[in-house]
């Protein structure tokens, strides 16, 4: 059966280039932000098993080929398309570039641009097609291994999956969320189990934003433009492009500045807030 195309968004290493940037002063204590830029990844086989007509991936954090939750980035060659398979486990993805259909073998094309979002349920029989010069996806699994299986493995784990296109997603702005302070900045509302949320933040041009997390778990993704990590202690980051990743493991503030339109994706244990300054 093909997926829904509607959520209801109101619930919702040494191979790495990292640094850290010593954030600002936040109760209890401060903390530091590690940044991983997208230029500096290096990047591996999705499937081994298929080699070189495998996907490319590379772990932003986490380790795809252990137990444990992953956050990766996936990139396609235009054209791709997968033969049916199931995973083991069950999977987030959100479109960084080009455009992406993540389907049942049968089902209609439905290309999802930049901003899209979709769940694939583990054991569930599906294709991923890949339709743009450029193809790149951010990957979440909350347990691993993450491993590709043949079609004749499927089951059913009792998760239905969901396509949200970019166009269907619900945005709140400061009127209709406590979390948004300052004309311009929007949210919508992903997923939610037990206190993790994952959201996307949308930036206006020209702007500059304080964003403050009092949880354990911080980490964000570009997955639009461009976005710079400023600091108190005058240190600023690099250029975060898509794909580039953030994220703090105690309360933290931050300083966020975007010349142009960004999109964040954010994946975190507690409500955050972000002011324009």
């Amino acid at each position: 059966m093909a997926k829904s195309s509607l959520l209801s968004a109101l619930i919702m290493s040494a191979c790495f280039f990292s640094h850290s940037l010593k954030a600002q002063d936040t109760s209890p204590g401060s903390n530091e932000v590690t940044i991983i830029s997208t230029e500096q990844i290096e990047w591996g086989h999705l499937n081994p098993a298929r080699g070189d007509k495998s996907p490319r991936a590379a772990n932003l954090w986490g380790d795809r080929t252990k137990p444990g939750a992953t956050g990766m980035l996936v990139r396609f060659e235009p054209g791709f398309s997968s033969p049916p398979h199931i995973h083991n486990v069950s999977y987030r993805g959100i479109v960084i570039e080009g455009l992406l259909h993540n389907d049942d073998p049968q089902a209609k094309a439905m290309w999802m641009p930049p901003g899209s979002y979709w769940t694939q349920p583990a054991g569930e029989d599906h294709i991923t097609s890949a339709n743009a010069p450029g193809n790149m996806i951010y990957l979440e699994i909350d347990k691993g291994p993450y491993l590709v299986k043949p079609s004749a493995q499927q089951f059913d784990n009792g998760e239905r999956p969901v396509n949200l296109h970019y166009a269907n997603l619900t945005w709140l702005d400061q009127h209709t969320s406590t979390q948004l302070e300052g004309e311009g900045i929007q949210l919508a509302n992903l997923w939610q189990q037990a206190q993790l949320t994952g959201v996307l933040v949308k930036l206006p041009a020209d702007t500059k934003v304080t964003l403050s997390s009092t949880g354990t778990e911080f980490k964000a993704v570009v997955i639009q433009g461009a976005i710079t990590v400023l600091q108190a202690n005058t240190q600023k980051s690099p250029e975060l492009r898509p794909g580039s990743y953030l994220a703090a493991q105690d309360a933290v503030k931050m300083a966020l500045k975007a010349k142009a339109p960004a999109l964040l994706y954010v994946r975190t244990n507690q409500a955050f807030q972000i002011a324009r300054e």
